[in-house]
């Protein structure tokens, strides 16, 4: 029986005999069977079309015309490893070089994010001869085992904090230490990280790296306060580490002002190591870490190549520079700005009206809404929040949560996603929003009041 042509019930019983119960579904308790994608819509086995909010692997639109031409074409000619001289991986370094700044000039390609962060912490420990690595609260920095090390939203619930990985607060200025209503929050958080650090050298050990998603997502949708990189950056490089600017989530133009988050927190900062991943292959496994030339210099220094089979193939950069064209041609980073703001005022006008939601914070295509219990102590709705979720799918629209309290409704759609979407999404959650606070007294639990 072809795979299009079975029932929701059939595949899912399939799948629950064949996968673990680790690999989750979103919608566990009712699955969506998605066959087809398209722009920022995506359908089910029935024809139904659903508006996808969150999935920001799919950059450009989910099967983008012109990503999947270059895909193929190139598949009839040459797929092979990147041993051979091929114009591609040129082209593509080329093009990338173009976008960052210009001390990052070395380009590694690799399949995913996690393998692009387990090669920036292999380059970041060879470069300074030290093993520690400071990382954000919350942090999610990839599957791998070196990964989940360095991520406390994984090995909190798995075999804990390793001696080497240190902690330093997230810079939340909506629930964090440091709110938005402290003169210098960049400062303050910065001052923490120069703690961790200090406590971390009167240990005898020493920092290679200090990593750092410039947006923390799975922290809940973050906007780090401008000027907080740089003076980490200070107090991690006094300490001989190196800073890894993680991109994976919202690089290529998400942000709408700039073209790399990192860029948010001013002209004058600039990481030693960038890695990217998910959006530079619009669903296709494309991932690259760019650093400084003394960086790679003192990787090539011990002597043993860096190989990866698919990095870098023909196919994996010709779906990257077509990725690059989309962008450019479609003016796609402007589009992010403007529908971005659009959307922000929107749900701006729904905090006023609706005591749910706390926050709103983003820029461009990356933002959050803060679900609260309480005004006073900010309390995560996280009932509240997964009801919002489960009600939207209903109305054919897929959205997500995020936070350590899974409160934050996420918004991280392709970025095709329109001010039509946007005013469409924004009016259901308004309905929903509206309906829930007609059926129960106040904000503190769903449950029907009598």
């Amino acid at each position: 029986m072809a795979a299009d042509r079975r029932g929701k019930a059939e595949t899912l019983a399939l799948r629950r005999r064949l996968l673990s119960d680790s690999c989750r579904l979103f919608y566990p308790e009712d699955p969506i069977k998605i066959v087809r994608g398209q722009g920022q819509y995506l359908y089910d086995e029935q024809g139904a079309e659903y508006l996808d909010c969150v999935n920001n692997v799919a950059h450009v639109g989910h099967c983008h015309p012109l990503v999947v031409r270059a895909a193929h074409e190139q598949n009839q000619v040459l797929n092979t490893n990147s041993r051979y001289l091929h114009d591609n991986i040129v082209d593509y370094a080329q093009r990338l070089s173009e976008t960052l700044p210009e001390k990052l000039s070395v380009f590694y390609f690799l399949n995913s994010g996690s393998e692009a962060n387990d090669l920036a912490l292999r380059l970041a420990r060879q470069y300074t001869g030290h093993w520690d690595v400071v990382v954000l609260d919350h942090a999610y920095h990839g599957h791998l085992s070196s990964l989940i090390d360095i991520s406390p939203y994984k090995f909190r619930d798995l075999d804990g904090q390793k001696e080497w990985v240190h902690v330093a607060p997230l810079p939340d200025t909506y629930r964090g230490l440091y709110r938005e209503d402290h003169p210098n929050p960049a400062g303050a958080y910065a001052s923490e990280v120069e703690r961790v650090v200090n406590s971390i050298q009167e240990k005898g050990r020493k920092i290679a790296a200090f990593f750092a998603e410039s947006l923390p997502s799975v922290g809940g949708q973050i906007i780090p306060p401008a000027g907080f990189f740089q003076e980490v950056a200070e107090h991690i490089h006094r300490a001989g580490g190196v800073f890894v600017a993680d991109e994976i989530q919202v690089g290529f133009g998400r942000v709408g002002q700039h073209f790399w988050a990192f860029q948010l927190q001013g002209e004058d900062f600039v990481p030693d190591i960038v890695t990217m991943g998910k959006s530079i292959g619009n669903g296709h496994p494309v991932a690259c870490v760019a650093t400084t030339q003394a960086v790679a210099r003192a990787f090539e220094a011990t002597g043993v190549e860096y190989f990866n089979t698919f990095g870098g193939s023909p196919v994996s950069c010709a779906v990257g520079l077509a990725v690059l064209d989309v962008l450019e041609k479609e003016q796609l980073q402007a589009h992010a700005a403007s529908v971005g703001s659009f959307l922000m005022e929107l749900l701006r006008q729904q905090k006023a009206k609706h005591p749910i939601i706390g926050d709103v914070r983003g820029t461009g295509l990356f933002i959050g809404v803060d679900l609260i219990k309480d005004e006073a102590t900010r309390t995560p709705a996280t009932e509240e929040a997964n009801y919002v979720v489960s009600r939207m799918k209903e109305n054919y629209i897929l959205l997500s949560t995020d936070g350590p309290g899974r409160n934050v409704l996420k918004f991280k759609p392709p970025m095709c996603f329109s001010v039509d979407n946007a005013r469409h999404v924004v009016a259901k959650m308004d309905a929903i929003l509206t309906n829930m606070e007609e059926k129960v007294r106040s904000c503190e639990t769903l449950r029907l009041q009598p």
